[in-house]
């Protein structure tokens, strides 16, 4: 289980609002699935990240 704060995740703008596929975004750089909060999460250096799909969708 992860131990970031609870109330610092928020769903990505781009999870849309029909309940499908989220994804949570938290500041301290990690990733979760909104569907199992209590699973696994994922922690990325988020502005590396983030530069690189900038730089991608800019092609």
């Amino acid at each position: 289980m992860c131990d970031l704060p609870e109330q610092q995740w928020r769903k990505s703008s781009r999870s849309g609002s029909n309940g499908g596929q989220c994804v949570e975004l938290h500041p301290a750089g990690a990733i979760r699935d909104s569907k199992n909060p209590t699973g696994p999460t994922l922690r990325v250096a988020l502005v590396p990240l983030l530069d690189a799909v900038r730089a991608d969708r800019l092609r």
